[in-house]
């Protein structure tokens, strides 16, 4: 399987996590094209809660360990849940409470990667 099959395999898998737990306001950011960035593909979306967050960030972290065998190199942020950092090297989930996505408008901070929305 190519590197980039094995990457969309794991974005799909995350993004079906965070559906699966009625995760809002799905974005995929590619950063490939962007010079010096921190991964090459970021997935953000959001919660109601703390207890939200963390059930987000837990059920991405048993589905593609579960599904495709993958272990995050890195979890962030489970300590309060108002935002986890799961980070699989090449793609990072950020899983925000609202209030805190609003307030760190993270989407502005990489307004020139090519963005897909997902439909709830």
């Amino acid at each position: 399987m190519s590197k980039s099959t094995e990457k969309q395999l794991l974005v799909d898998k995350i993004v079906e996590a965070i559906q699966d737990t009625k995760g809002e306001d799905i974005q995929i950011f590619d950063l490939s094209g962007i010079e010096n960035s921190v991964a090459e593909t970021f997935v953000i979306c959001s919660g109601n809660s703390n207890t939200q967050v963390s059930a987000i960030a837990g059920n991405i972290e048993k589905k593609v360990r579960n599904d495709i065998k993958e272990r995050p190199w890195h979890v962030e942020g489970t300590e309060n849940a108002m935002w986890v950092l799961v980070d699989y090297v090449s793609v990072v989930v950020h899983v925000f409470q609202k209030q805190i996505r609003d307030y760190y408008d993270i989407e502005e901070l990489w307004g020139d990667a090519k963005i897909t929305k997902i439909e709830s």
